[in-house]
C-alpha cells in the first residue's frame, strides 16, 4: 500500500472535510432576495433555504443588515475581507486551491498524486480522517471566536464528518478519476484563480462565479457518499427562548447519517433578526484594526455581557478583522 506523508496526509484531509462543509453554498440563477422574518426561527429557516436553493448571495443579503452588507462588500474590494467565506473552515487555502485546480495540466498533475499518495490507501486515510477530527475538535473546543453554542455545534458537525470519512471510499481511483477532472473544469470556469481576481470581481459577483464550483463540489461530495442537500432539506428550527432582542434556537438534522442537535443565538436588529456569531464576525471584518482591538479592550473593560435565562451571552468581538483570503 502507498505511504502516505502524515502532514500531507492531514492537510489534505483536512481540506476536504473543509471542502466539503463548502458544498452547501452554491449557487443557482439569481432571484431578488426576500425581506427577511420578523421572527427568530423564521430567520433562521430563511437562512437555511438559501442554501437549499444554492442562493449564496441572497443568504449574505439575509445574514447582515443592509447598511453592513453593503460595508462589506467595500472591504472586500479592498482586501479587507472574504466574508462570508470566512464563516467556513480553511477558507484562506480557497484562493490557492483554485489556483492549483486552474492550473495548466492540472488534471494530469492531480490524478498522478492521487495515485501515488491515495490511491488504495484506505486504512490510511480513514486513520486520517480520524486525526483530522480528533485535531478539528480540539482546536473548536479551546480555540477560535466561538460562542458556546457554536463550539457544540460544530464539534457535532466535526464529528460527523470524521465518521463520514472513515466509511468513505476516499482512496477509490475510479472514483478520483472521475471526480477530479470535474473540479479542474469548474475551477476554470470561476475565472478566480488569478492573484486579484476576487478583488476586482468584488464580493457579490465573485459569489455568483463561485456558484457552479460549489455546485460540482456538491455533485463530487455525493459521489463520496456525503449528501449536503439531504442534511439542508432534514433541518428544523424551533425558537427556544425570547427575551427583548435576544433570542435562542433550536436546530435538529442529520448530516452523513449522524443526527445534529445544536442551537444558535440571533439578536433583532431594526425588526429584523440576525444570527449573533455572524453579525459579530461580519463586523469585525469592516472595522479597521485600530477599533476591532479598542472595541476588544472596552468590552474587557466592561466586563462580561449580561446573560439571561435560556439565552447564553456571547463572547466579545475579535480584536482584528479576519484575515482576507477566506
Amino acid at each position: 500500500m502507498p505511504s502516505i506523508h502524515p502532514l500531507r496526509r492531514a492537510t489534505c484531509r483536512g481540506a476536504l472535510l473543509g471542502a466539503l462543509v463548502l458544498v452547501a453554498c452554491t449557487r443557482e440563477p439569481p432571484q431578488r432576495a426576500a425581506p427577511t422574518p420578523p421572527e427568530p426561527a423564521a430567520a433562521v429557516r430563511q437562512l437555511v433555504d438559501d442554501l437549499r436553493r444554492h442562493d449564496l448571495v441572497a443568504y449574505t443579503r439575509h445574514a447582515v443588515p443592509p447598511a453592513l452588507h453593503a460595508r462589506l462588500e467595500q472591504a472586500w474590494r479592498e482586501d479587507r475581507s472574504r466574508w462570508p467565506l470566512t464563516e467556513l473552515p480553511l477558507h484562506d487555502r480557497l484562493p490557492g486551491f483554485l489556483a492549483a485546480l486552474s492550473a495548466p495540466g492540472a488534471d494530469k498533475a492531480l490524478q498522478a498524486t492521487y495515485r501515488q499518495q491515495f490511491a488504495g490507501a484506505h486504512g490510511e486515510l480513514r486513520s486520517a480522517a480520524t486525526t483530522i477530527s480528533l485535531f478539528a475538535v480540539k482546536y473548536v473546543r479551546q480555540e477560535g471566536d466561538y460562542s458556546a453554542d457554536t463550539r457544540d455545534h460544530y464539534v457535532q458537525i466535526i464529528e460527523a464528518l470524521g465518521r463520514w470519512g472513515q466509511r468513505a471510499p476516499l482512496g477509490d481511483p475510479q472514483r478520483a478519476q472521475a471526480t477530479l477532472p470535474q473540479l479542474v473544469a469548474a475551477a476554470r470556469t470561476t475565472g478566480l484563480g488569478a492573484p486579484g481576481a476576487m478583488r476586482e470581481a468584488g464580493m457579490e459577483g465573485s459569489l455568483e462565479r463561485l456558484g457552479p464550483f460549489f455546485a460540482r463540489l456538491q455533485q463530487v461530495a455525493a459521489a463520496y457518499g456525503l449528501d449536503v442537500g439531504a442534511a439542508l432539506a432534514s433541518v428544523q428550527a424551533e425558537r427556544v427562548a425570547l427575551d427583548g432582542d435576544r433570542a435562542r434556537v433550536r436546530l435538529r438534522y442529520t448530516l452523513a447519517g449522524e443526527p445534529i442537535d445544536a442551537h444558535v443565538q440571533l439578536e433583532r436588529r431594526d425588526g429584523a433578526w440576525y444570527l449573533s456569531d455572524i453579525l459579530r464576525h461580519a463586523e469585525a471584518a469592516v472595522a479597521p484594526p485600530a477599533d476591532a482591538a479598542g472595541t476588544a479592550v472596552a468590552g474587557a473593560a466592561a466586563g462580561p455581557p449580561a446573560t439571561t435565562p435560556g439565552v447564553p451571552a456571547t463572547k466579545a468581538a475579535p480584536a482584528e478583522a479576519p484575515a482576507a483570503p477566506r
